[in-house]
Order: C-alpha cells, then sequence, then structure tokens
C-alpha cells in the first residue's frame, strides 16, 4: 500500500477542509484527485507531504507514519505544490544540482541530473534561467525536482495549471510515463485531465471523497463533466 488514509480531518478555524476521510492507494496507480476549487485537495496533499499536520487521523505513505517517521515519509514523496516553488534566478542545471544535493545523492547526483533533463525534455533550456522559461519548461523543472530522488510516490498539485495546449499534451504524457513505475496522486478540477491520465478517479467536495471509482466505469455512459456536477450541485 502506497497511501493508506484514515478518518483525515483538518479544521480551520470552525471551517472544516478535509471532514472524516478514509481511502488508500496502491503501488503504481495513477490516481486523479477531481474536485472544484475549495473543495479540500491541496490540504490533503499538504498533510500527506507532512507540511501540514491533521487536527484528527492519521497517514502512512508506505508504511511510514506521518507523525512518527516524518523524514521517512518525506524520503519516499516528490512533491509539486500548485505554487510551483522554484528559484527564478538559479540556471536549469544548477537548480537540479542544488534539489539533488538536498536530497544527498552524492555518487549519483550527476547521472539522475541527466536521467530527470533528459525525461523531462530540458535538455534546450538547461542553460537558461528559470525565470526566463515558459510556464510550461517551469513545469517540467518542478517536475524533475520532484523526480530526481527517485520517489516511490509522485504527489502533484494542479500540474498542468495554465498550459497552452501543446504543454497540456507534453506535460501529460510525462506524468503517464513516470506513472509506469511510481504511485502518482493528481489533483485538478478539470475533468478532461483525469480522463486523459488517470486510471482511477476519487472525486472531493467540501471536504468529503463523494466518489471513488476506475475512471472508466465512473464515467461509463456519461461524462466525468456530467458526474462531477451532479455531484457537486447535489443532483
Amino acid at each position: 500500500m502506497s497511501i493508506s488514509i484514515q478518518n483525515l480531518t483538518k479544521v480551520y478555524n470552525e471551517q472544516k477542509a478535509l471532514d472524516n476521510v478514509s481511502l488508500e492507494i496502491n503501488k503504481g496507480e495513477i490516481v486523479g484527485l477531481l474536485g472544484p476549487n475549495g473543495a479540500g485537495k491541496s490540504t490533503m496533499m499538504k498533510i500527506i507531504t507532512c507540511f501540514i499536520p491533521p487536527t484528527k487521523g492519521n497517514v502512512k505513505v508506505c508504511g511510514y507514519d506521518i507523525f512518527d517517521n516524518p523524514m521517512d515519509v518525506r524520503k519516499k514523496i516528490g512533491y509539486l505544490p500548485e505554487q510551483n516553488p522554484l528559484y527564478l534566478d538559479m540556471y536549469v542545471r544548477e537548480f537540479l544540482d542544488f534539489i539533488a544535493g538536498v536530497h544527498g545523492l552524492g555518487k549519483q547526483k550527476k547521472e539522475r541530473i541527466e536521467q530527470m533533463i533528459e525525461m523531462t525534455g530540458l535538455t534546450k533550456e538547461v542553460n537558461k534561467k528559470i525565470g526566463t522559461l515558459s510556464k510550461g519548461y517551469r513545469q517540467r523543472v518542478g517536475i524533475a525536482q520532484a523526480m530526481i530522488h527517485d520517489p516511490e510516490v509522485l504527489i502533484l498539485d494542479e500540474p498542468t495549471s495554465g498550459l497552452d495546449p501543446n504543454q497540456l499534451v507534453e506535460v501529460r504524457d510525462l506524468i503517464k510515463n513516470a506513472g509506469k513505475d511510481k504511485t502518482v496522486l493528481l489533483s485538478t478540477h478539470i475533468m478532461q485531465e483525469v480522463e486523459a491520465v488517470c486510471g482511477r478517479t476519487i472525486i472531493i467536495n467540501n471536504g468529503q471523497v463523494v466518489a471513488d471509482d476506475n475512471t472508466k466505469h465512473l464515467a461509463s455512459g456519461q461524462s466525468l463533466e456530467t458526474i462531477f456536477r451532479k455531484i457537486t450541485q447535489g443532483i
């Protein structure tokens, strides 16, 4: 089991961002976390990655508890937040070298940097400052830094937000390739995103899981957009 979430609740002041959520994600799954803005998607991801604590409940990643073994959890996860945190004054290769050093890759550092540059299609951009790159290439850099330590689990928060159609297809392909040997959890509020990338879809609304099924089964006979609208509007 890659991710196990049990009775997860997060309260900000008096507002419940997550309300008693329980789910499990198996190794090798590409799972889409679908929901409107404010549904609780980012909050769940921040708890899984040990950025914020839950109010109640617990999470285990690859068998490690977020309370008892937070550093082990972080080692198992590659995380791309919604706001891609890049050092814009750094060159692409320089930034990846820095991130590899943070992860303590040692002798593997040079090889992993080159692998990530090739895998994410950054070869022509390595000698450019990140601040000069397009949104699509910045997302590639963000995905490269998330994968550079070869984590078992990838957590991607709105990874294709703001991309043009060409960039969208390229980043989708990158995520699908990454999912061949990793567990991937990605969040989005775009129905076409989960249909294009994810084998399983979890729909979350008002902090609660309202649907969880194989994407094709869930969309059988009607579009995910229709299902999503019915669920979120209480039809």
